[in-house]
């Protein structure tokens, strides 16, 4: 009887993992393309963590169902059930489990977190420090090779300088000295943003990348990714930033290296205009510049090279 009952376990338990394996699989198909290769670790966590969280859930309702089916008392027994107490293996079971379960998830977690080089708060905090403490230097500093992985060998970086307002995005490109709205990027290069704000917490954040990363008044950020796939994909403000957050969008064209090159070319010819922006269009459209309740004055529209395609 012992054996039967470890048997239909141990098949009950492989079930469950199959099941959970292929639900973690179909979680892929949950999320934009993968753009970044940052988007594919990010992916392959969450799919690690909806099949855990997979079986964990079954694991639990089907026992639940089970003793509601099988396991009923009898119409009038109003009795306790069994007295049991005292049983150590079933303790150390049911400790040992989810203890090794959750350093599992957070080493993992952790692995990823750090491979793709996102700030987090105490990092911040860290900056921060070491920034008021440190002799005055430059708002954009120059960008170094991957500090923390020696056997690393350093490639190219494309830098890009995003400026972000009350509300609007701003792309600076250095090495052609030209500004846009539109932020272009060669596909399978590695590209280093230098994120600041002019005013309160934005947050840079493109789905399609699963890159996100909270910009700072007076601090320049680093976010570092690269893009695998080719198309037109959109950056949002994940932080509420005001009134007019929601207008904060801008288009992220992902292009071949020799696109890429062509299209800065074009850009550099161009001369600056005033860049049409969403925010401050319907602010002076307003009323007397009364939308109903204060809010703060959009910046104006920044003066680019080249405003974008898709900016109305």
């Amino acid at each position: 009887m012992k054996i039967r009952t470890i048997l239909t376990l141990g098949t009950l338990a492989i079930a469950l993992a199959l099941v959970s394996w292929w639900m973690g699989e179909q979680s892929y198909t949950w999320f934009p393309p993968q753009a970044s290769a940052e988007s594919q670790l990010i992916d392959r966590l969450f799919s690690f963590l909806v099949a855990i969280g997979t079986f964990i859930f079954l694991g639990v309702v089907g026992t639940i169902v089970y003793v509601v089916l099988f396991q009923q008392a009898s119409k009038y027994d109003t009795s306790d059930g069994p007295h049991i107490e005292g049983n150590v293996t079933l303790e150390v079971v049911w400790t040992a489990i989810p203890f090794i379960l959750v350093i599992g998830i957070a080493g993992y977690s952790y692995h990823i977190y750090d491979r793709i080089s996102i700030l987090g708060p105490m990092e911040h905090v860290h900056e921060s420090m070491a920034h008021d403490m440190a002799p005055e230097a430059p708002a954009i500093a120059p960008v170094a090779a991957e500090a923390n992985d020696n056997n690393a060998i350093a490639e190219p970086e494309v830098v890009i300088v995003v400026k972000s307002r009350q509300w609007a995005w701003e792309f600076y490109y250095p090495d052609r000295q030209i500004t846009t709205t539109e932020l272009h990027l060669p596909a399978d290069q590695r590209i280093s943003l230098q994120l600041t704000s002019e005013d309160v917490i934005h947050g840079f954040y493109i789905p399609a990348f699963r890159v996100k990363q909270d910009v700072i008044p007076g601090r320049a950020i680093t976010l570092k990714f690269t893009p695998i796939r080719e198309g037109r994909y959109r950056l949002r403000d994940s932080q509420y930033s005001g009134t007019y957050f929601a207008a904060m969008q801008a288009d992220v064209v992902v292009e071949s290296p020799d696109s890429y090159q062509q299209w800065l070319t074009n850009v550099a010819t161009q001369t600056p205009t005033a860049a049409y922006n969403q925010a401050f269009d319907e602010f002076q459209r307003a009323p007397n510049g009364r939308i109903g309740w204060q809010t703060v004055q959009p910046a104006p529209p920044p003066l680019v090279n080249y405003p974008g395609k898709g900016t109305r």
